[in-house]
């Protein structure tokens, strides 16, 4: 069904200096992604965070993205060209003025082609307004391709449209899928460098207990394999995160990363 959102453009960053997360998540919160989402053509915009107990449970993170903290998404509409350079130019102009923030760095992101969204069936929604839902959290997956061979990107790509990415709708919490491909001719600017051609991000809205979602997964991947829903080999992409994210509440404390006194949780 119809949805308006071309682009996603993601920023997986961290905080870099230890005491500055407070200032980061209240900076971006009530004066980044408001300025951002004032723009013509951004339809939203929001921020997850990856504690460190989310961190441990990750399925996969390469290295050079293994330390990021938040995962941002912003999502556009036409005019989507415009769109991305008048957000592009925002930041250098906020920053000029003292309102960018100083301790913060990305390691992996910039513009993503929309390839498809999905709802799952009992949320009734179009895929169109899954990402206006209120979520809990996200399931992230990021791939890269290990092949140039069209047949075998061919073959994965309607597996993950046919077979898995429906599979992923009835686990427990799934609201709904939007999968994206980098525009690989676009810099990455403040969200680091560029993305390799082929590369892809599946994110999977979450409507209750990100946690919950990551065990049903692990409990009905066996159950996947044996009924032959499940590719033995994936010889065309690599899966370089596959990550959960909480959604951060306004009233949130901001204190994942804050250093615990010994003997505390």
């Amino acid at each position: 069904m119809f949805t308006k959102v071309k682009v996603g453009f993601f920023s997986f960053g961290a905080v870099t200096k230890d005491g500055e997360h407070q200032s980061y998540n209240s900076w971006h919160m009530s004066d980044h992604i408001p300025e951002n989402m004032a723009l013509e053509g951004v339809a939203y915009g929001q921020r997850w965070v990856c504690p460190p107990e989310y961190q441990k449970l990750r399925l996969a993170a390469e290295p050079s993205i293994a330390a990021h903290q938040y995962m941002t998404l912003y999502l556009m509409q036409e005019p989507a060209q415009r769109t991305l350079r008048d957000f592009l130019d925002l930041g250098p102009q906020l920053e000029a003025v003292g309102r960018f923030h100083q301790y913060r760095t990305s390691f992996m992101g910039g513009p993503y082609m929309l390839i498809k969204a999905y709802a799952s069936p009992r949320v009734l929604v179009s895929p169109g307004a899954v990402p206006y839902r209120p979520n809990k959290g996200l399931f992230v997956t990021v791939n890269d391709l290990i092949t140039k061979d069209p047949l075998k990107i061919e073959r994965v790509s309607q597996w993950l449209d046919q077979v898995h990415i429906p599979d992923m709708l009835t686990l427990k919490h799934v609201a709904g899928v939007y999968w994206f491909r980098a525009m690989h001719d676009s810099p990455g600017g403040r969200t680091g460098p560029g993305n390799p051609p082929g590369r892809t991000i599946r994110v999977y809205y979450l409507d209750g207990d990100p946690v919950e979602m990551l065990e049903d997964l692990k409990a009905k991947t066996p159950i996947w394999k044996k009924q032959g829903r499940s590719l033995e080999k994936n010889d065309a992409t690599k899966l370089i995160l596959g990550s959960l994210y909480q959604t951060i509440p306004p009233t949130s404390k901001f204190d994942w990363f804050d250093k615990k006194p010994a003997g505390k949780k």
